[in-house]
């Protein structure tokens, strides 16, 4: 789904202080209850509950793997498998692709089921906030975790792996609708996550539903 940077700029505007149960209510008003919340196993890999630095919105950035059927051969030298390691990356299992990353990005993983796979790690995960993105979500598991804690970057996933993505996974498609922890995430669709979760807006609906959202909030914080 092509969206405008004007559309992006307004969306990401409207959202930037939503909840997702703002959010939530907000899809309940225009007829979308319990359309979009992602499996509650889904969760933030830390939280920061002074600045709330943890809570992410943006646009949908998808990343599709599947299961491979190739495995590494052995290898007699450390240099032979740094290569082949670097050659499945490049080929088969390169993803999100830094130069298609837009400001304000989510990137959203389908880890097709492969829980022991780390798809998030502290050095591709700086590399996707340093291209814009603001965090990414996951239905696998993400890796090097101490150090994503440290650096603080937002991380949505359903636990903690430790395995590489070579001689497991090879990349599918990138910016093709996926399925994320038993949601249909388009590319475009609006992310918000929280200590509550995940939840996807379809961007066609998203003006009206942070309308109803911004609506709620303000009358929350007014109580």
């Amino acid at each position: 789904m092509t969206t405008t940077v004007e559309d992006r700029s307004e969306i990401l505007r409207m959202y930037e202080a939503l909840r997702v149960t703002d959010v939530c209510d907000g899809m309940d008003a225009v007829g979308l209850q319990d359309v979009g919340l992602m499996d509650k196993e889904i969760r933030p890999l830390w939280k920061d509950i002074d600045g709330f630095q943890h809570r992410i919105c943006g646009i949908a950035h998808t990343v599709r793997f599947v299961p491979t059927n190739k495995r590494a051969p052995g290898f007699a030298t450390i240099e032979e498998h740094q290569k082949w390691k670097g050659q499945w990356y490049s080929q088969l299992a390169k993803g999100p692709i830094v130069g298609e990353i837009r400001a304000g990005d989510v990137i959203v993983i389908d880890a097709a089921g492969v829980a022991d796979c780390g798809f998030i790690g502290s050095n591709n995960a700086l590399g996707w906030i340093a291209a814009g993105a603001r965090g990414a979500v996951t239905n696998g598991g993400a890796r090097d975790t101490d150090e994503l804690i440290k650096e603080q970057v937002p991380v949505y996933s359903r636990g903690v792996s430790r395995g590489i993505r070579p001689g497991r996974l090879e990349v599918e498609s990138t910016n093709h609708p996926i399925s994320c922890g038993g949601v249909f995430v388009r590319p475009g669709d609006v992310i918000v996550a929280d200590g509550d979760g995940v939840i996807v807006v379809p961007f066609e609906k998203a003006l009206a539903v942070a309308k109803v959202a911004i609506a709620i909030q303000e009358g929350d914080n007014g109580s």
